[in-house]
């Protein structure tokens, strides 16, 4: 869910990541529209990222459209950061120190 800060007219893009395919849009809105789609997203423990350009891009999306791939590795990096946020990470990086060999 990304929404632009505060001062710009308010908007908000909420997009689904099911794993398997690009995140396609789920939600989008302008003004108290905006305020709902981010209140529910909050309510249910959706994370929220404001960044105007980022908002700006993703609000000339369509609903049920998916992201296109120039915005794949900035859409990855906020997705891999929510799960650090929410202290999810992938099984294989438990105890990721024990395995890190600096002396090959």
């Amino acid at each position: 869910m990304t929404s632009p800060p505060e001062h710009n007219t308010r908007s908000a893009t909420a997009l689904q990541y099911e794993g398997k395919t690009a995140p396609t849009v789920t939600a989008k809105g302008h003004g108290d529209l905006a305020d709902e789609i981010i209140a529910l997203a909050k309510q249910h423990g959706v994370l929220v990222h404001q960044d105007t350009e980022l908002s700006k891009l993703l609000a000339q999306l369509q609903l049920g459209e998916q992201i296109p791939p120039q915005l794949y590795i900035v859409i990855a990096e906020l997705i891999a950061f929510s799960y650090v946020l929410q202290g999810k990470f992938p099984d294989n990086w438990h105890n990721i120190h024990q395995r890190i060999d600096l002396k090959s």
